[in-house]
């Protein structure tokens, strides 16, 4: 068994499964998903998981370069966002970009994303695109 935090095994063969550049939505339980995209879909009830509870679990093994939200999200949805990308700072010591797209075009490029992995999140605009990063 693992020993890191991160237990999922459909997370964790994601992850592992990412090259530089690659992209993942980390998703609400509303954003539409493009066809052909694969969907981990972890959501159970409203609320549970959490975005932020999912994106705790995949920084203990992803490294991003980007973080890319919907210019739409409300004050405290992007307050929780650059919170998530300061952790991610943090816990690296890789610095991550941050970038912002409308909502349509957002969902418009989640169509080229490696996964998009469904939470229970029921926050309007809680949604992130991470752009795998490189170790070094």
């Amino acid at each position: 068994m693992k020993r890191t935090v991160l237990l999922n095994r459909h997370l964790s063969e994601l992850v592992a499964s990412l090259g530089h550049m690659d992209e993942i939505v980390v998703a609400d339980a509303g954003l539409p998903v493009p066809p052909g995209v694969k969907v981990i879909d972890l959501a159970v009830s409203p609320g549970v998981p959490r975005l932020a509870d999912v994106l705790k679990a995949l920084r203990s093994e992803l490294v991003i370069e980007t973080a890319i939200w919907a210019e739409e999200a409300n004050p405290q949805v992007a307050s929780m966002m650059q919170e998530e990308v300061q952790a991610w700072n943090d816990v690296t010591g890789k610095p991550v970009a941050v970038r912002n797209l409308s909502h349509a075009s957002f969902k418009e490029r989640s169509a080229r994303s490696k996964a998009v992995v469904r939470t229970g999140e029921v926050t309007p605009y809680a949604n992130i695109i991470l752009v795998s990063g490189v170790p070094f």
